[in-house]
């Protein structure tokens, strides 16, 4: 029996790609896989253990001894276990945003992750995104999706997302760092964040969650 595709979901922080991906796996009835939570998640360990974020080394040793799992929950919900401990809400923090960029330049951190990643889409039918899915990560999956909005929408959307969660933050200084996260995900000498050549670009910066997942998923079936 053929497998299911596995479909690679790249773009910047704020694109939306983590609700988009979630909602084409519901859809679909495949495992989602937020690779981005599993970076937040050895962020928090090393920002736990006061670990230097310019010390490779020390952030790849990091990533070595962490046990990360997700762990879709009986609402569908994607649980985040560090060690064993629940961080969902934790690794969404402010602090944790800014920093999960430097901790994925590590190159050690990468390749630990990525391993991980690539064992769980081995199966096919997964949905998995993040920066380099297309590029590093599942470089054959069989459907790539890139997408890509303006910075001011980014801000906007990721500002709504940490005020219900109680967080304040001004749109000025939202905006300050999403560029900034833009520059060290597009520079970083391993996989940097850039369109896969094949895959599909998507502004989304006038689009509904719901009109995104709908020409994602018209794609894919369209394809059986």
């Amino acid at each position: 029996m053929d497998l299911r595709p596995n479909i690679a979901i790249d773009g910047p922080a704020g694109s939306g790609k983590s609700t988009v991906a979630r909602r084409v796996a519901e859809e679909l009835g495949y495992l989602y896989i937020d690779t981005g939570a599993m970076y937040r998640a050895i962020t928090l360990k090393a920002y736990r253990a006061g670990v230097d974020f310019d010390d490779m080394d020390a952030l790849g040793e990091v990533a070595t001894n962490a046990s990360v799992e997700l762990v879709a929950g009986p609402d569908r919900s994607l649980k985040v276990l560090l060690d064993h401990e629940d961080v969902t809400e934790e690794i969404r923090s402010p602090y944790i945003s800014r920093c999960v960029s430097l901790t994925a330049r590590a190159p050690k951190v990468r390749k630990r992750l990525v391993e991980l990643q690539r064992t769980m889409a081995k199966q096919g039918g997964v949905v998995m995104e993040g920066r380099d899915i297309g590029t590093v990560v599942l470089p054959d999956a069989q459907i790539k999706i890139y997408l890509m909005a303006s910075p001011e929408e980014r801000s906007r959307r990721r500002l709504k997302e940490l005020s219900a969660k109680g967080y304040k933050i001004g749109l000025h200084q939202m905006q300050a760092e999403i560029l900034e996260r833009d520059r060290l995900d597009a520079t970083r000498k391993i996989g940097p964040l850039t369109p896969a050549a094949d895959a599909e670009i998507i502004n989304c910066t006038s689009l509904s969650v719901e009109q995104v997942v709908r020409m994602i998923t018209e794609r894919i079936l369209a394809g059986r």
